[in-house]
């Protein structure tokens, strides 16, 4: 790892309360491991009885929701922005889900409950090439196993529905 600020080869140092702590000897200062957070939404019709999945240009398979959080944007803000701009949906109701640091792009991914009108228009942007809404077997025989996304959607299916896990 290197310092961000000086490009200078960063060090382990003790910091009490912390641990090892990357330092920098130059700018003589810690340095704190930065990632980026990103919002992934579980989405459900009104009813509460479908989920909406998205499959992404270059990839075959069908996962849930997610974006970067922008820089001055509250989480919240992001859900609401993110399913909005791939498929003109609204929100019409959310929730905190819960987190996950998702180690394939090394991002730290924060969960939503969403609820969207199934009525309304979808229309992609480009980003994606498809979306379909499921039913709940289907979006889990879909959704690749042990991935953060089969964790989100079980999770929000448990808290949702409880006898229907």
């Amino acid at each position: 790892m290197y310092c961000t600020d000086c490009g200078e080869k960063l060090t382990l140092r003790f910091l009490e309360n912390e641990g090892l702590v990357p330092y920098c000897p130059k700018c003589e200062k810690f340095k704190f491991p930065f990632f980026p957070v990103a919002v992934s939404m579980t989405v459900f019709n009104r009813a509460e009885d479908k989920v909406l999945l998205a499959r992404h240009v270059g990839d075959e398979d069908y996962k849930l929701f997610a974006g970067y959080i922008k820089k001055g944007e509250n989480a919240e803000k992001a859900v609401v922005r993110e399913l909005r701009e791939e498929t003109r949906l609204n929100a019409v109701k959310w929730h905190y889900h819960g987190s996950r640091y998702h180690d394939q792009k090394d991002v730290l991914m924060i969960n939503f409950v969403v609820i969207a009108d199934e009525n309304a228009e979808i229309v992609l942007n480009e980003e994606l090439t498809d979306v379909r809404w499921c039913t709940f077997e289907e979006a889990k025989a879909i959704i690749r196993e042990n991935s953060t996304a089969k964790h989100f959607l079980m999770g929000a299916l448990a808290e949702l529905h409880p006898k229907k896990k």
